[in-house]
Parts: C-alpha cells; sequence; structure tokens
C-alpha cells in the first residue's frame, strides 16, 4: 500500500482531480448556455470588481459582520492551499520523484500553517452544531468533507511527531491526500473551482443590472 500510494495512487488522484474538474467546469458552462439570463447578464468590470471584494478579508459587510468567522476562514483556506504545496517533505518528494523542486516553507512555520486547518475545521464543525441557520442546512455529508479535508492535515502532524508506526502513518497521510484530491469535484469542496464563475455571476447581476453592491 505504501509503494502504491507513492506510485500509482498520486497519478490516479491527480488525474480524477483535473480531469473531474474540467468536466465540472465545463459542463456548468454548457449549462448555462442553455439559460437565457447568466450568461447575457455576464459583466466583466462587475464581475471582476465583485470577486476582488470578495477576496479581500473583510471587504464585505457580512465578513465584517463575523470578524472572527471571517479571519478563521481566510487563515484556513490559505494554509489549506499553500501548506501542502510549500511544506518541505512534500517538495523534496517531488524532486525525488521527478526533478523538480521549488521553495519550501520553514518546518516550524509549516506545521503552523497545518495546526490552523486542522482547528479551521473543527471550528467549522462546531459552527454547523451551535449556530441554528447554518445547522438548519446541515446533512451529514457536510462533516464527512470537513473530515476528508482535516485526515490528511491530522495525519501529516502525527507523522511528523511520529505518533505510533510512521509508515502506517505515512500511508494513510498519503491515502487520506490522495482521496482530499480525488474529491474536489464531486463534493462541496468544489466551491473553490466554481467561486470565479458564482461570483463573477452574483457581481454582474447586482452591479450590472441593479446597480448595487453585493458586498
Amino acid at each position: 500500500m505504501y509503494d502504491f500510494a507513492r506510485g500509482p495512487l498520486v497519478w490516479i488522484a491527480f488525474l480524477i482531480f483535473f480531469g473531474g474538474s474540467a468536466y465540472r467546469i465545463i459542463s456548468t458552462i454548457m449549462l448555462a448556455r442553455k439559460d437565457k439570463v447568466i450568461l447575457p447578464y455576464m459583466h466583466a468590470k462587475s464581475g471582476m470588481r465583485s470577486i476582488v471584494h470578495w477576496l479581500i478579508p473583510f471587504g464585505s459587510r457580512n465578513m465584517r459582520l463575523r470578524p472572527f468567522f471571517t479571519l478563521m476562514s481566510f487563515l484556513f483556506h490559505a494554509c489549506l492551499l499553500l501548506t501542502p504545496i510549500l511544506t518541505l517533505g512534500h517538495v523534496a518528494l517531488w524532486e525525488e520523484s521527478w526533478g523538480v523542486s521549488w521553495w519550501h516553507l520553514p518546518d516550524s512555520l509549516s506545521t503552523l500553517m497545518t495546526f490552523i486547518v486542522v482547528a479551521g475545521g473543527v471550528v467549522f464543525v462546531l459552527r454547523r452544531l451551535a449556530d441554528p441557520t447554518v445547522r438548519l442546512v446541515t446533512t451529514a455529508s457536510d462533516f464527512l468533507v470537513v473530515l476528508i479535508v482535516i485526515a490528511p492535515f491530522v495525519t501529516g502532524l502525527m507523522a511528523y511527531y511520529q505518533l505510533f508506526d510512521y509508515k502506517t502513518v505515512i500511508t494513510i497521510h498519503m491515502w487520506t491526500g490522495a482521496l482530499w484530491l480525488a474529491a474536489v469535484p464531486f463534493t462541496k469542496i468544489a466551491h473553490m473551482l466554481f467561486f470565479p464563475l458564482t461570483r463573477a455571476y452574483m457581481g454582474s447581476e447586482f452591479g450590472y443590472v441593479r446597480n448595487a453592491r453585493d458586498w
């Protein structure tokens, strides 16, 4: 399982991720083309303005009303995307396997960022349990998605601190990482793919059609 995880599993996960992501995006755009409202309302300036405002921490009124959750959300997503790419162990594995290398984070910083991802996952679960408005639209799959997302980071910490049998833990770490990657196009994690599209549409409808802000 260890050898399979280091070799074929990586390629399988990447193929599912890129193939599935391309399918979801293309199929969504084709579906939007059948609608007589969505694409005709798209406006480059209004859409881009909305995207920029929602990418800036506290750029929208909704974010300013929930400062703690906004800060945690931005930290969570930044660490979620950057830590796997810039962690020393991952960079070294790429160099060893394919001769490709790039700058990496110091161990202390990547460890801190990993803890932030795990803490963020816990906060999201507690929010779904404690906030009545969020709990109303929460299903079991939402908790499963959080588990899929943070599992590679939890096992990564376990491997780093050498808890339990190292080879077993690192094997589980690679399998959970591959599962996370493959799950992106087919779960709610796909919001990372659709954010530019949905935000551009919302910005266009509000800014171009209604002449109002959506932030």
